[in-house]
């Protein structure tokens, strides 16, 4: 017997960063971001030798170890170790042998919450296998508290419930961890619009999301004004976004992704570089009208708005950089699990 799940990646399309403590404790931030057809899998198979073999064939990692209540957080395949022992602490897992294979559609540190996304995943598989009675703010603030708590990852919040929760969300991040998670009834039409001018690019690099974060937390906990101002400036983003998506008007969103782009830029060195800097620079020049880098920044996944027909342009001029163009489409459903045999 098998038991699977899989959630899907996000792009972040206004108010990155302000889900990051401290800023959301004082402040109160705002996110907009949307669920696209990329996923992290999860896969457990019940053995009969008590082995507990770990497997991210993504990455090409395997580690073999006999059955234990505890792994060893080592620095090897950590989130799935990460959760295996919050569940096998909370809940205790009756069997004494499995297999627990994970695969994830898009290169770890591109910006598509791509780490808290498979932490949902696997979350997902041991919750189809014991029939664990979580919803859906459980299962986020559960991944959250592993990922931030148990394995001291930095990060923000918004990953876990865009991977459980799907579709296009506007959340809010409070004192306290608290989140509020706003589903938007948007029109199709606006939705089928939005993907066609949204162009999803891989720059090829990925990068560590940790320090950059952690320079953000330094800035806010500092008092650092401009750091702060702009956080405040990304929040007013995501209004305005959600306000844009809901009316349908689809001319500003690029206007508003250039917005955020200048003022992410402003929270911590780093964000951007000068490659990340031309890349931006051409895709405007060839008729997008803004962008943004995805997630902490520093590389991966780019996306672009590129509204009329000017997306083959802009596709055209990224081509002597390198990097791939990814094809997407958003999807309405968060995390879901099965069980095969």
């Amino acid at each position: 017997m098998i038991f699977r799940s899989k959630a899907p990646l996000r792009i972040g399309l206004a108010g990155g960063g302000t889900d990051v403590s401290p800023y959301s404790d004082e402040f109160g931030g705002a996110i907009l971001n949307a669920t696209i057809s990329l996923y992290a899998h999860a896969s457990i198979e019940l053995l009969e030798e008590e082995t507990i073999i770990l497997q991210a064939l993504d990455r090409n990692e395997t580690e073999t170890y006999p059955f234990s209540t505890s792994l060893p957080v080592n620095g090897k395949l950590d989130l799935l170790k990460g959760v295996y022992n919050r569940i096998q602490k909370d809940y205790g897992i009756p069997c004494k042998g499995f297999r627990l294979t994970t695969f994830v559609d898009a290169p770890a540190g591109s910006g598509l919450g791509t780490s808290s996304t498979l932490v949902v995943a696997i979350l997902g598989a041991f919750t189809e296998m014991l029939r664990l009675p979580l919803g859906e703010y459980d299962l986020a603030r559960y991944a959250f508290d592993i990922e931030r708590n148990d394995l001291q990852l930095a990060g923000g919040k918004q990953d876990q419930y865009a991977a459980t929760f799907g579709g296009v969300n506007y959340m809010e991040f409070y004192a306290g961890d608290k989140v509020i998670v706003n589903p938007l009834r948007i029109k199709q039409e606006y939705l089928n619009e939005l993907e066609h001018n949204l162009l999803l690019y891989f720059t090829d690099t990925s990068r560590e999301s940790a320090s950059i974060i952690k320079e953000q937390q330094k800035n806010v906990s500092a008092g650092n004004t401009q750091s702060i101002e702009a956080m405040h400036q990304l929040k007013e983003q995501a209004k305005r976004m959600k306000e844009a998506l809901l009316k349908g008007e689809l001319p500003t969103i690029g206007e508003i992704l250039d917005f955020g782009f200048q003022q992410k830029r402003k929270m911590a060195a780093n964000i951007s570089n000068s490659r990340m800097d031309e890349l931006y620079n051409a895709a405007i020049k060839a008729g997008a009208t803004g962008g943004k880098i995805s997630g902490a920044g520093g590389g991966g996944f780019m996306i672009f708005y590129c509204p009329g027909i000017s997306r083959f342009a802009v596709m055209e001029s990224l081509q002597q950089y390198g990097g791939r163009f990814r094809t997407y489409q958003f999807t309405k459903q968060g995390m879901t699990s099965w069980t095969a045999q």
